[in-house]
C-alpha cells in the first residue's frame, strides 16, 4: 500500500494520507510478458505444410488382441502368461486363452532362458505346432549400446 505525503493543500509537514489506489503497473508487466510468450509459441505448434486431406470411409480397426507370452525358465518350468503349466497342457490353456480367435493367426512370444536346455525348448514348441499354433516370435533382450 502507498503514502500519499501531504502537499501544499494543508496538514503539518509529518501528515501522512492513505493512497487507496491499486498499482496495476506489475500486472501490466506479466500480461504482456505472457502475450509475447504464446505469440511466439502458437506458431510453433501448428503445422505449416498444407495438405488436402481426403474424407475418411475406412471403418476404424479392432485392436489386436493381448499378446500371448510362454516363459520358459531354466529349471524347465513353462508359463503362460504368468501361471504355470505342464508342456503337455500349452495348447489346451492356450485355447482357452485365445477363446473363438483362429489358432493359426495367433502369434506366441516365447520367452526362454539363456540356460534352457534345448530338449525343454523343442517340447514346447512341439506342443504348440501339435495345438495348431505356428506363428511363435522369440523374445530377446535388446542389447542396443547405450548413447
Amino acid at each position: 500500500m502507498a503514502a500519499k505525503l501531504s502537499g501544499p493543500g494543508g496538514g503539518s509537514k509529518y501528515t501522512v494520507e492513505q493512497n487507496n489506489e491499486i498499482n496495476v503497473t506489475p500486472f501490466v508487466d506479466v500480461m504482456l510478458v505472457l502475450l509475447i510468450i504464446f505469440m511466439v509459441a502458437a506458431p510453433l505448434a501448428s503445422v505449416n505444410v498444407e495438405v488436402d486431406l481426403p474424407t475418411a470411409v475406412a471403418e476404424p480397426g479392432v485392436n489386436p488382441p493381448k499378446p500371448v507370452y510362454i516363459s520358459i525358465q531354466s529349471n524347465d518350468r513353462v508359463f503362460i502368461g504368468d501361471f504355470p503349466v505342464q508342456i503337455e497342457e500349452i495348447g489346451t490353456e492356450l485355447n482357452a486363452q485365445i477363446g473363438a480367435r483362429n489358432p493359426e493367426e495367433e502369434r506366441i512370444f516365447i520367452r526362454g532362458d539363456e540356460g534352457l536346455r534345448y530338449g525343454t525348448f523343442m517340447r514346447v514348441m512341439n506342443a504348440l505346432q501339435d495345438a495348431g499354433f505356428y506363428s511363435v516370435a522369440l523374445v530377446g533382450e535388446d542389447n542396443a549400446p547405450a548413447s
